[in-house]
């Protein structure tokens, strides 16, 4: 509970900052450099699939050895990290600069200058965190997160701030990545040194190596990850070199407002979900099938509620949002809007059977699924854009992942870690969905009532909305085991929370000690 509201407390902070950084970069640089930020993000991270299995399958072998505080395995794995990532390191930035000379390819009618000193600065911010990643990657192992989150909340403030400053005041875009690299590299040194003084046995010499079945295992679940990884890209990670492709940079620079709002619900859902993800790890690693099961199924129910309230939410208001933002020019229609929220559900609702399958070691089974899917998604894609446009991209990425891993990720699970019946899965996802799908006819219905204006008649239409959709879901869940299970976990929490009455008694207390304290 300490990462998860680490977590959002900082979630919350970045969306407020994204909001006022995103105007400003809009107000004075345009949307052909919003295009081009997003473009290089995406092929930036189609470089990082370099990295793409070292570290999930690395960090799930230390599940078990930092359980039992097997020290000279936990040094071996480390130093084995440290190793892999300097290759990484290394690798990416030799990919990164052969793209130079094909840049010109991916972008279509733009008048950005320096776009070669751009993209060298994108591949320097990409590359340099790699050199220190596997040092603060063992603070989310051992289940201390909100560390990260701490450390990234001051990083992100101060890196928002400054570049909000030098776009308002000099409107110099190579500045302000310049600014973003100094941020970021500096915060991931303060991380590795806060690490080093942690757990200080990681620093002393090496004095074993690792047995031959955990490398080999390494081995076998960093090919099977990456491959994984590889599909995964090209399923996600191309959209924006397609649209700019075939349609526009500037069209990109519309799609990124939608991405980042839609982005911003994700990653707060996920402040939840990936703090719950080593614990899950720990879980499975020592408890029985019947245990894991069972906590699967509260937080699949806890996945439903957060993903189909957002969900609903992101339908309804994401265009009235950006409407009252930064204008109608913005707007690209609801047919877009409908298939990229469809995509965020289906997406969405497979996060708590992933969690199982990751941290269960499901690596190799399902290897080849994603570069199956990548293939359709790209076929579908490229029929689809000449007809439907931008929608006919997200529409091949919707019905790819309703063809492969919307029916493989739960067959692997229910078999391997459950040993259930798959239709039981099956049958509860239908049976959310439908709810999901109820509940937001009804919130459409009520939505429609009220008049539309400015943002104050949005914050008062949402806040019912919000409301509305919670209060069915009490309603309808409130009976279950899973909910009872939430609910008796909240109440323990709140329990534990001091009273006003007992803060101000320490708080006299303390005042009292540091009284006495100074006279001495």
């Amino acid at each position: 509970m300490l990462n998860i509201t680490a977590g959002i407390g900082n979630q919350i902070i970045i969306t407020i900052l994204s909001f006022v950084s995103r105007t400003v970069f809009i107000n004075s640089l345009g949307i052909e450099y919003l295009g081009i930020n997003g473009l290089f993000t995406s092929i930036l991270a189609m470089l990082s699939l370099a990295e793409a299995g070292i570290g999930s399958s690395i960090i799930y072998n230390l599940y078990k050895p930092v359980a039992d505080n097997d020290r000279p395995k936990i040094m071996a794995l480390m130093n084995l990290y440290k190793k892999a990532y300097l290759v990484i390191a290394g690798v990416v930035l030799l990919l990164g600069l052969s793209i130079l000379p094909f840049l010109d390819v991916f972008i279509k009618d733009t008048a950005v200058e320096h776009i070669t000193i751009i993209y060298l600065l994108f591949l320097i911010n990409t590359v340099a965190p790699y050199l220190f990643v596997y040092k603060y990657s063992f603070l989310n192992v051992n289940q201390k997160n909100y560390i990260v989150t701490a450390v990234f909340s001051v990083s992100s403030i101060l890196s928002a701030c400054a570049k909000i400053a030098i776009l308002y005041f000099t409107q110099h875009f190579i500045f302000y990545l310049i600014v973003e690299c100094v941020i970021s590299l500096t915060t991931s040194v303060i991380l590795a040194r806060m690490v080093d003084r942690m757990y200080p046995f990681l620093r002393e010499k090496l004095r074993t190596s690792l047995d031959p079945d955990t490398k080999a295992n390494f081995i076998k679940n960093m090919k099977a990850i990456l491959l994984q990884n590889v599909g995964t890209y090209f399923i996600f990670g191309v959209d924006s070199i397609l649209i700019s492709t075939f349609i526009s940079v500037a069209a990109v620079g519309l799609y990124s407002n939608y991405k980042m709002l839609i982005d911003l619900c994700r990653t707060f859902i996920n402040q939840v979900f990936s703090n719950m993800y080593h614990s899950v790890g720990n879980l499975v690693a020592k408890e029985s099938e019947e245990k894991i099961y069972h906590v699967f199924k509260v937080t699949m129910l806890l996945n439903f509620w957060l993903y189909s309230l957002l969900a609903i939410m992101l339908y309804l208001f994401i265009e009235p949002l950006i409407l009252v933002w930064i204008g109608s020019q913005f707007i690209m229609g609801p047919m877009v809007v409908l298939i990229l929220i469809l995509g965020f559900y289906e997406r969405g609702m497979r996060n708590s059977i992933t969690m199982v399958k990751t941290t269960a070691g499901i690596f190799h089974e399902d290897r080849f699924v994603p570069l199956f899917q990548a293939a359709v998604n790209l076929t579908i894609s490229f029929l689809l854009v000449q007809r439907m446009g931008i929608a006919g991209i997200f529409t091949g990425t919707l019905v790819s992942a309703l063809i492969f891993p919307f029916w493989t990720t739960p067959y692997f699970v229910y078999k391997r870690v459950f040993k259930q019946p798959l239709r039981h899965y099956f049958a509860s996802y239908a049976y959310y969905t439908m709810i999901a799908g109820l509940t937001a006819a009804g919130a459409g219905y009520v939505n429609s009532l009220l008049p539309s204006g400015g943002l104050l008649w949005l914050l008062l239409k949402g806040t019912l909305c919000l409301v509305l959709i919670n209060a069915v879901y009490a309603l309808l869940f409130h009976r279950t085991r899973e909910f009872k299970y939430l609910f008796g976990i909240a109440a323990a929490i709140l329990s534990k929370m001091p009273k006003p009455t007992q803060l101000i008694a320490r708080m006299t207390k303390r005042d009292r000690q540091l009284e006495v304290s100074g006279n001495k």
